[in-house]
């Protein structure tokens, strides 16, 4: 009989830095320890490396949730100056913390080698700002984004979303949300790791307790944190948890990734299955002794660059002519 603690093991190159990852992000997080992370997850400075890659930042204000300010930063190739892809990244940090910044680097390729420009926000951060604030805030930023598409330099028809863990649950559910309420039209969804379901009944959440990064103790963290008592209830939005959504139907191709030993493997694949029984298209990729977010923590490891190889393509084919 298979043992209820049994899990897929981590890469063992992989495993090696995990005890260096965890002085920055401990594997279980709890709510005593939210000030912490959002000093230990804030990104680092970002100037010196933009001004090395030829790319230009523009700072905004924009307005979010119920008109209240968001701050925006537009990161685009210097050199260009006629229209080119634009995507919306939604940062990562467990919806308690991180900022625009946060693993901005790993899609700075698409800035300056694709020629796309990139529209990082920061949204507001659970607990202080519950649902609806960071899903409505990265909402507005879309609709802003297309808006003024024009003025940034970007092309309506090739608009993708994108984020990371938290970022990425957010994505799905602004790609659901941009579907509902006719709004902006996207070419793509990038959906990395994505967090996509409060109730924390998967088999994979169970496997992972006090190991890895993000376990299921830092999971209920984060999802009590943005929904309170709420959390694995009946009365939660499909867009702050896109895995309610019923119909997956009628929403742009996704590419999803995950780690076979992190705890949102399960949810990731199932949310791939609901996009292809809908009839969609969705390109999963589970990588085999990857642990959450591993092409952050540890990028020069080769599961991490495999990873980050194969998301840069799907990218390239689907804002490409």
């Amino acid at each position: 009989m298979t043992s209820p603690t049994a899990r897929p093991d981590f890469d063992p190159e992989l495993k090696a830095g995990l005890a260096v990852v965890g002085g920055m992000f401990p594997p279980t997080i709890t709510p005593e320890l939210i000030d912490f992370m959002r000093v230990s997850y804030a990104s680092p400075p970002l100037a010196d490396t933009l001004c090395e890659r030829g790319i230009h930042q523009e700072d905004h204000v924009v307005p979010g949730h119920r008109g209240d300010p968001v701050g925006v930063s537009v990161l685009s190739p210097a050199a260009d100056v006629h229209e080119r892809p634009g995507v919306v990244f939604v940062h990562s940090g467990g919806l308690m913390f991180g900022d625009r910044f946060s693993g901005v680097d790993l899609v700075l390729d698409w800035v300056d080698r694709l020629g796309a420009v990139l529209v990082a926000m920061d949204y507001r951060l659970a607990p202080e700002f519950p649902d609806p604030f960071p899903r409505e805030d990265v909402y507005a930023v879309l609709e802003w984004t297309a808006q003024n598409a024009a003025l940034l330099g970007i092309r309506r028809d090739r608009l993708l979303v994108c984020g990371a863990s938290a970022g990425g649950g957010l994505a799905a559910g602004l790609a659901l949300a941009a579907r509902d309420r006719g709004g902006p039209a996207l070419r793509g969804q990038v959906l990395d790791y994505p967090m996509l379901d409060d109730r924390g009944v998967t088999a994979s959440t169970g496997q992972f307790d006090g190991v890895g990064v993000w376990d299921r103790v830092s999971n209920v963290t984060g999802w009590t944190a943005l929904l309170g008592g709420l959390r694995g209830g009946p009365d939660v939005s499909p867009y702050a948890a896109p895995a309610r959504a019923e119909d997956l139907s009628g929403l742009p191709p996704a590419f999803i990734d995950v780690g076979a030993a992190e705890i949102f493997r399960d949810e990731a694949v199932a949310y791939a299955d609901g996009i292809w029984r809908a009839g969609g298209d969705a390109d999963l990729h589970v990588w085999g002794g990857a642990f959450h977010a591993c092409d952050i923590f540890a990028p020069h490891a080769t599961v991490s660059r495999s990873m980050i190889k194969t998301r840069n393509a799907w990218v390239e084919k689907m804002i490409g002519d």
